[in-house]
């Protein structure tokens, strides 16, 4: 009460960095459109849209997404129906059900996840097609089957 910091501040925190924050969509709550945030974000409700995130993205066991998801990282234990794409670590934890393709630099899949669809491991750079190492592009992979004419004799 005597202590000189307004109420805002208790209730805020002084710590707490500038321009991050944690956006939620509470369980019972339904959502139409697309959605971007530069903080975290959770969804525990359904939402019908796409996700562009910078930060992290969570959906929560109750969750269900019907749309794209692209974020910094994401952890997925609710219903995801759309392409991820996450530039870091994405986790499927036990018992969330993922229907579409993922890419992502780093990837932990539970035993219990139900996952359907491609997957492509990309570096953290997603979309560059040259080494950060040496600057080139990977090498390709050819090889050159002659046929072989084989009489029968």
């Amino acid at each position: 009460m005597f202590n000189g910091k307004s109420k805002t501040e208790d209730l805020v925190g002084t710590n707490s960095s500038a321009g991050t924050s944690t956006s939620l969509i509470g369980a019972g709550t339904s959502m139409k459109g697309d959605i971007t945030s530069n903080g975290d974000l959770r969804i525990d409700g359904n939402l019908v849209g796409n996700i562009n995130c910078s930060a992290k993205v969570v959906i929560g066991a109750n969750g269900v997404v019907e749309g794209d998801i692209v974020g910094g990282q994401a952890d997925i234990m609710g219903k995801v129906t759309g392409t991820i794409k996450v530039k870091d670590l994405l986790q499927l934890k036990g018992g969330c059900s993922v229907n579409g393709n993922i890419q992502a630099a780093k990837l932990q899949i539970e035993p219990t996840a139900n996952f359907n669809g491609e997957c492509h491991m990309a570096p953290q750079a997603a979309g560059k097609e040259t080494s950060a190492a040496t600057g080139k592009s990977s090498p390709e992979i050819s090889k050159d089957f002659k046929h072989a004419n084989i009489a029968a004799g």
